[in-house]
C-alpha cells in the first residue's frame, strides 16, 4: 500500500511538469500465460467448460473452465454462507456440564478467555482469521459479483479480486473445524459434551465458502474486464496499449515480458524487464506491475529463520495446563498426541500429529532447500521442488489446529477449582512459528528457482538472429527456454 501511495504521490508531482501524451506503447499478449510456480511462459489454449491446462515443466495449473454459470451458481452459495455466517456469529458452539455446572461458549470466546489470561496477541488472532477473516472474505466476493453482473464493470471490482485472492487463505474456518472436532474428543472424557447448533453452523459455512471457491472463475472474470489503453510506468509517463495475439506465432522476447500477478495479463516491453522493479501499473486491474517478488530471498531467509528460532520452544514448553480438583500437569504438543493415541483415537492423533509436528517441519526444511538451492544456482529436482512449494503454500494453515484447540477448551473450561484450562507460553511460540513461516512461503518466489539456474532466459534462435529488424522475434525462440517447454498446454477433464 505505501508503495502504490507514493506512487499517486510522484504522479500527481509529474502531472504539472510532463505531459501526459501516451509517447510510447507496450503490448498486451493475448493466448499467453506465465507459469506462477516456475516462470514459464506458454500458449493456453481456449478450454471447455469442466477442461483445465497445466504447466508443462512443473504442473502447475495454469487455467480452468468451471462448468457452472458465472454469477448464478458462486452468487447462491455466496448468499448461503451470509446467512450461516450471520446465524453463526449469534449462536453457541457447545456445553460443558462439570458436576452439575455448566459452562457455554461461542465463536468469540476463545478469543475472549485468551484475553483474560494474559495472551491478548493470540486472541486477536485467532478472532481475525475464524470471526472477522470469513465475513470479509464472503463480503468481498458479494460485492466482485454484484460488480460482474452490472453491463460496465465498475472499476472497484477488479481491486476487491484482487483483495479477495490475498486474504481468502486467511479464511481459516475449516481449520477451526477441525480445532473444534479435536477439543471435542479431549473433553468428552472428561465431561458432559453437548453440541450445540453453532457446530452444525459452522460445518455449513465451511462447505458452503468452499462451495463458493469451486464454482467461481475469476479467469472469467478477468476477462470481462476492458484493458486500459494506457498505462502509468514507475515515473509517472503514460503508455499506450497495443494488443498482439500470440496465436499468430510472433511473440516478444521472454526477457521483455512479465505477467501481472493479480490478473495474470501478459505485458511486453521494448526492453529488457529488470526482475524487480516497479514498472507501472496494469492496465486490467491497476496492480503494481512487477516481474518478480521484490526482495524474494532475502525477506524468506528472515522469516524463516525466525520461525527456526521460536521452533524449539514451541515444542519444548507447555502450550496448555489442565487441572481438576486442584491437580493437573502442563501438555506440550507431543504429549497431547500421545494422550490421543492412548485414548484409542489413533486417526485423530495421527492428524494433529502430521498437523503440528510434520507440517512445521516440512515447511521449513523445504523452504530452506528452496532458499539454498537459489542461492547456489542449483537445477537439482526443480520439478519436484515447485510441486513442493504448492504444498507448503496450500497445507502451511492447517498447522494452527492446536492453537485453536487451546483457545475452544480455555473458554470452556473455566470451573475454577474444579477444572479449568489455561494457555502457557508454548502456545505463542507455536503460533509464531505458523504465521512466519506463511509469510515466508508467500514471500518466497518459486521462479527465482528456474531463474538462478538459468532455464527462464531466452533461447538464441538462428532465424531469430537473422531477422534482426523484426520487431519480435519467432515464438519458438521466445516461449522455450528449455528442451522440455511447448506451445501447447493439456487439457483435462
Amino acid at each position: 500500500m505505501s508503495d502504490r501511495f507514493h506512487k499517486r504521490l510522484w504522479r500527481n508531482a509529474v502531472s504539472f511538469s510532463r505531459s501526459q501524451e501516451p509517447h510510447a506503447s507496450i503490448h498486451a499478449v493475448e493466448g499467453l500465460r506465465e507459469c506462477p510456480t516456475c516462470g514459464l511462459f506458454q500458449h493456453v489454449p481456449r478450454l471447455k467448460p469442466g477442461h483445465l491446462a497445466e504447466c508443462l515443466r512443473c504442473g502447475c495449473q495454469l487455467a480452468r473452465r468451471r462448468k457452472t454459470s458465472l454469477i448464478g451458481a458462486p452468487a447462491a452459495f455466496c448468499i448461503t454462507s451470509a446467512a450461516l455466517y450471520a446465524t453463526l456469529l449469534i449462536s453457541s458452539l457447545m456445553t460443558l456440564n462439570v458436576y452439575g455446572r455448566e459452562n457455554t461458549v461461542s465463536l468469540m470466546s476463545g478469543p475472549i478467555e485468551l484475553g483474560h489470561q494474559g495472551y491478548g496477541a493470540i486472541g486477536v488472532l485467532v478472532a481475525l482469521v475464524t470471526v472477522l477473516m470469513p465475513g470479509v472474505i464472503i463480503a468481498l466476493m458479494a460485492a466482485i459479483l454484484y460488480g460482474a453482473s452490472r453491463p460496465q464493470m465498475p472499476d472497484w471490482t477488479p481491486r476487491l479480486l484482487t483483495w479477495y485472492d490475498r486474504l481468502r487463505g486467511w479464511s481459516m474456518v475449516e481449520v477451526y473445524v477441525l480445532g473444534v472436532l479435536v477439543a471435542y474428543t479431549k473433553l468428552v472424557d472428561l465431561a458432559l459434551v453437548i453440541l450445540q447448533p453453532g457446530v452444525y453452523l459452522l460445518g455449513g459455512v465451511m462447505l458452503s465458502m468452499a462451495a463458493v471457491d469451486s464454482t467461481f472463475d475469476a479467469e472469467r472474470i478477468w476477462r470481462s474486464r476492458d484493458i486500459s489503453p494506457t498505462l502509468d510506468d514507475h515515473q509517472g509517463n503514460l503508455l499506450s496499449v497495443a494488443h498482439l495475439d500470440a496465436r499468430n506465432g510472433v511473440i516478444p522476447p521472454v526477457k521483455n515480458m512479465l505477467s501481472c500477478h493479480a490478473c495474470d495479463l501478459v505485458l511486453a516491453f521494448d526492453h529488457t524487464v529488470p526482475q524487480e522493479q516497479d514498472m507501472g501499473d496494469c492496465p486490467r486491474c491497476g496492480q503494481i506491475l512487477r516481474r518478480r517478488k521484490p526482495q524474494s530471498l532475502i525477506s524468506a531467509t528472515c522469516l524463516l529463520v525466525a520461525g527456526v528460532v521460536f521452533y524449539l520452544p514451541a515444542n519444548l514448553l507447555p502450550v496448555m495446563t489442565y487441572t481438576k480438583v486442584g491437580q493437573g500437569a502442563p501438555s506440550t504438543i507431543i504429549s497431547g498426541v500421545i494422550e490421543l493415541w492412548q485414548a484409542g483415537m489413533v486417526p485423530l492423533s495421527l492428524l494433529v500429529l502430521f498437523a503440528s509436528i510434520t507440517v512445521p517441519v516440512l515447511k521449513i526444511v523445504a523452504l530452506t532447500i528452496m532458499i539454498i538451492g537459489t542461492r547456489f544456482r542449483s537445477r537439482w529436482h526443480l520439478r519436484n521442488l515447485s510441486k513442493l512449494y504448492r504444498l507448503v503454500v496450500i497445507i502451511g494453515r492447517w498447522s494452527m489446529i492446536d492453537v485453536f484447540m487451546i483457545s475452544i477448551l480455555v473458554a470452556v473450561v473455566h470451573f475454577g477449582f474444579l477444572a479449568n484450562v489455561t494457555a502457557d507460553p508454548g502456545m505463542v511460540c507455536f503460533a509464531l512459528v505458523v504465521i512466519l513461516t506463511i509469510f515466508a512461503a508467500e514471500l518466497f518466489d518459486p521462479r527465482g528457482m528456474w531463474d538462478a539456474a538459468g532455464l527462464n532466459d531466452a533461447v538464441a534462435d538462428p532465424v531469430a538472429d537473422s531477422s534482426a529488424e523484426a520487431e519480435f522475434p519467432p515464438a519458438s525462440a521466445a516461449i522455450s527456454p528449455s528442451s522440455d517447454s511447448n506451445d501447447m498446454e493439456p487439457e483435462r477433464a
